[in-house]
């Protein structure tokens, strides 16, 4: 059985951008994380060992953000390996990262990348 472990509308500050300016202002992020696994255990004996913390899937994804990078791609796929790396029950990570607000002179919420990274 596949299950989904999510965490949605993540908002995090971190300093990610071509531009420099990106680089030291930095910008608020928000990320919506789903994680691909069998939790039919956690199901039946409601026993955390059984499926996927995400309280510990946000420590790495704060880890992972605080480590400043040009693109969005970049920073959503390393995000994704670190996951599936972490998490061995981990099958597969779909990650929606959008930066609020970018400085493209367009009047938006939002722009960003979705990527999915399977084991």
């Amino acid at each position: 059985m596949l299950n989904k472990v999510i965490i949605q509308g993540l908002r995090l500050y971190a300093y990610h951008g071509v531009m420099e300016q990106e680089q030291k202002v930095g910008a608020y992020f928000m990320l919506d994380v789903e994680i691909d696994t069998d939790f039919t255990g956690a199901m039946a004996n409601d026993n955390l060992n059984g499926t996927i913390n995400y309280a510990t899937v946000f420590g790495t994804i704060k880890r992972e953000m605080a480590i400043p990078s040009k693109l969005l791609e970049h920073v959503a796929g390393r995000i994704a390996k670190a996951i599936l790396a972490e998490h061995v029950a981990a099958q597969a990570v779909r990650i929606r990262l959008l930066k609020e607000n970018p400085p493209m002179g367009a009047d938006c919420e939002g722009a960003g990348v979705e990527v999915v990274v399977k084991k």
